[in-house]
């Protein structure tokens, strides 16, 4: 097992965009236009009042923050420092009750021994770190019994090197050049066996797909680029 599952070329990449995270029209313009349908899609599936919540991962803290106005206690990590600095300033300026740390998740693991959550978020992260079947296993030991977890990753495909390298950085510039390295992408059924290996239940599958004409995102059963599954930890 690799201790750290660092990749600190990643946390670097991510250092220098840091200050940009809550420009709407900016590098993260794409995160910001499908947060809604990501929040909905969890929302739809987990009841979010109450509840608390670990976004691992959690960049500048955009769905952090949405999960948090639908009455979650959301917690979101990141190993990036600059990135946290930026979540949690933005934090503060709106004055949200949604905590930030500067922690990978192995490094929350071992400051919080007995925390655990309802519901857990860790998405557009396992294909940035060494050994995300090891990021699975972390966040199932860290869920409740019966609660729900969420990852969103990009398949590995001709299609998806064509559509989210070539086209969405290249092309379209719709993200910084080099934010993404097609070797690490994930094909669903890694997916599923690293959620089957972490003691997890898969409930669902579901694509994110991209119009560039109409600048339009929409969620279906295309899940040759970008998906997210919804898991749970099932007892009994």
């Amino acid at each position: 097992m690799n201790i750290e599952n660092l990749d600190h070329d990643e946390v670097n990449k991510f250092d220098e965009l840091a200050a940009r995270w809550w420009d709407k029209d900016g590098e993260f313009k794409p995160l910001h236009q499908i947060n809604p349908l990501r929040v909905g899609f969890i929302k739809e599936r987990s009841a979010l009042e109450g509840k608390k919540v670990l976004d691992v991962g959690c960049g500048g803290g955009i769905l952090s923050q949405a999960l948090g106005e639908l009455g979650a206690e959301v917690i979101g990590i990141d190993a990036s420092e600059r990135t946290i600095g930026v979540a949690k300033a933005h934090s503060e300026l709106i004055k949200s009750d949604v905590e930030f740390f500067q922690q990978t998740i192995e490094d929350f693991i071992a400051s919080n021994p007995n925390k655990k959550f309802d519901v857990i978020t860790c998405l557009e992260m396992l294909e940035h770190v060494p050994s995300p079947g090891d990021i699975i296993k972390s966040c199932s030991n860290l869920l409740n019994d019966n609660g729900d977890i969420f990852f969103s990753t990009i398949n590995r495909n001709p299609k998806s090197y064509l559509f989210a390298v070539i086209g969405a950085e290249y092309v379209l510039n719709l993200l910084p050049k080099g934010t993404h390295d097609y070797e690490k992408f994930i094909k669903p059924s890694e997916l599923a066996k690293w959620i089957r290996d972490a003691g997890l239940t898969s409930k669902e599958t579901i694509g994110l797909s991209y119009n560039p004409i109409t600048d339009n995102y929409w969620l279906g059963k295309d899940i040759q680029v970008n998906y997210m599954v919804h898991a749970k930890k099932e007892v009994g």
